[in-house]
């Protein structure tokens, strides 16, 4: 399905698919027609309250039909949406509603005590709540009596489509832009790579706020294909998440390692018929082989694809796992660079690394970020600036992996250059949670690491050392990371040290803290 926007082929598939599912959330499903017609409606509103094209609008919701329905509405208004974790505390919404310059921000009821803590956003409209608030609302009433007929807005394919925030090495979340240009080349990657057609199912475990989720609902619509709503408490339990794979008839899915581990270790999956399940997609972090094995095994004709790609160039490199898969421990290959991008391994000098030589894998891609919002300094070292042909230079976006190209062609992933980790999925700036308990009075000197966890993912673990320690100490530290952070950034344990040892540089020795706390959890 062809179309210049993200949303373009909703309209189309409610012109020629009309009772065709669009949406399904534990049994019920809602249709192209509805999904259109309601979104239509819920974007004049948008447009009516003061909406502009390029503005930004909070998505702040549950996994619902309401997150569809304001997911299409907010761009057809021309509108930018920002999905905004439902579980994210107070002072971290208010960031980025503040950063991001948020104006209307659609949420529902059952998020109201969190929204009613907002500071000094009187001007904020909110969308989506039947009950009264000191914000300005836009009542179902007003959305009700709007045409059910797409505004005359004009956008552009270069207009951005959404904006993502993820952890901030600084101790504030940064928002990666992308373009209703870059999302559509991302979703018809995935729609050609799964081969998606509309009798698919595909299911929505990852968080909107996970780039995963790109795939789940844009690439599915390329298709006229069925995005089935996973709700959180679903994700949560293993055996409830094949529960729901085997009674909606799931074809596809896009999630992480962490998930497919748990399956196999309490899904029950020996009870399940899982027989829908024609393709598996997994990325956010490595996959231990002989676990990959488990469930290749439970699942035999399903294929298993490793998807890598940062959240600002998503899906840029992949590998179709083989069956079987070859004997041995080696880690998988994260694949060969995708069609429509470019990578290149870089030096600490900028000079390109030989065949089997380690370096900064840069890529160039058309599902490359626009950059960060609002960050002109952290955009200027985030890209690379390389030669092209002629007057012209070529910008790649700095992953901070270290890769290598092994003799078959294929990249394979050796590390990070900096802080950020991945646990259970999750991007995490180690930094970021040093500045929070940092800027602490209680703290004097703070070191997160991370530590294995069981389920072949990181847990983070932080050790502070303290002005002055009192029973309640412990309690308000963590009290004050989850007032700041997202709830899979705070730690799985806080240790209190009298001294917190270094190297002979003088710089916290974090490799000794993580051993030791290896040592002392053993």
């Amino acid at each position: 399905m062809k179309g210049f926007l993200i949303h373009s082929p909703l309209q189309h598939y409610a012109e020629v698919t009309p009772d065709h599912p669009a949406l399904s959330l534990q049994g019920v499903e809602m249709s192209y027609l509805d999904l259109n017609v309601q979104s239509n409606r819920l974007a004049h509103a948008l447009v009516k309250a003061g909406v502009k094209p390029q503005d930004r609008v909070g998505l702040f919701l549950h996994k619902s039909f309401e997150l569809g329905v304001a997911i299409y509405a907010i761009l057809k208004a021309g509108a930018a949406f920002v999905p905004l974790d439902p579980f994210m505390p107070a002072e971290r919404l208010g960031f980025i509603v503040d950063d991001c310059g948020i104006d209307v921000l659609i949420t529902s009821d059952s998020l109201c005590a969190t929204v009613e803590q907002l500071d000094g956003r009187d001007d904020l409209t909110i969308a989506g709540v039947s009950k009264s608030l000191r914000f300005g609302t836009i009542t179902s009433e007003m959305v009700s009596e709007q045409p059910d007929t797409m505004p005359e807005v004009i956008i552009t394919d270069q207009y951005l489509g959404y904006i993502m925030y993820t952890s901030g090495s600084t101790g504030e979340p940064k928002g990666m832009m992308h373009t209703h240009s870059g999302s559509i080349c991302y979703a018809n990657w995935g729609k050609d790579h799964v081969q998606l057609t509309s009798m698919d199912r595909v299911a929505s475990h990852a968080p909107l706020h996970f780039d995963l989720s790109i795939f789940d609902f844009f690439s599915t619509l390329r298709a006229g294909a069925t995005v089935v709503l996973v709700p959180e408490a679903v994700t949560k339990f293993p055996a409830s998440w094949t529960g729901l794979i085997q009674s909606e008839r799931i074809t596809a899915v896009f999630t992480v390692p962490y998930t497919l581990i748990t399956m196999v270790a309490h899904g029950a999956m020996d009870t399940r018929d899982l027989s829908s399940l024609r393709w598996v997609l997994f990325g956010g972090e490595p996959y231990p082989p002989r676990q990959l094995r488990q469930i290749m095994s439970a699942l035999p004709d399903t294929r298993f694809t490793n998807v890598y790609g940062p959240a600002e160039a998503p899906s840029c490199t992949c590998y179709d796992i083989p069956r079987p898969l070859p004997d041995g421990d080696e880690p998988l290959p994260i694949g060969r660079v995708s069609l429509n991008s470019e990578g290149v391994i870089v030096d600490s000098d900028g000079n390109i690394c030989d065949r089997g030589v380690s370096g900064e894998l840069c890529i160039r891609s058309s599902t490359l970020t626009r950059g960060y919002w609002n960050r002109p300094e952290l955009n200027k070292s985030a890209f690379l600036l390389r030669d092209g042909l002629g007057p012209f230079s070529t910008v790649y976006f700095r992953t901070g992996d270290r890769v290598l190209q092994d003799d078959d062609g294929d990249l394979r992933f050796i590390g990070r250059m900096d802080r950020m980790v991945k646990t259970r999925g999750h991007r995490v700036e180690l930094d970021e949670i040093e500045a929070v308990l940092g800027n602490h009075d209680d703290t004097v000197e703070v070191a997160a690491f991370v530590v294995p966890d069981e389920h072949s993912s990181q847990s983070i673990i932080v050790a502070v050392k303290l002005r002055a320690e009192s029973e309640s100490t412990r309690q308000i530290l963590i009290g004050h990371m989850r007032k700041k952070l997202p709830p899979y950034a705070v730690p799985r344990d806080l240790v209190i040290l009298d001294t917190m040892p270094h190297t002979s540089s003088g710089k916290v020795d974090r490799l000794l803290l993580a051993k030791t706390y290896i040592q002392s959890d053993g």
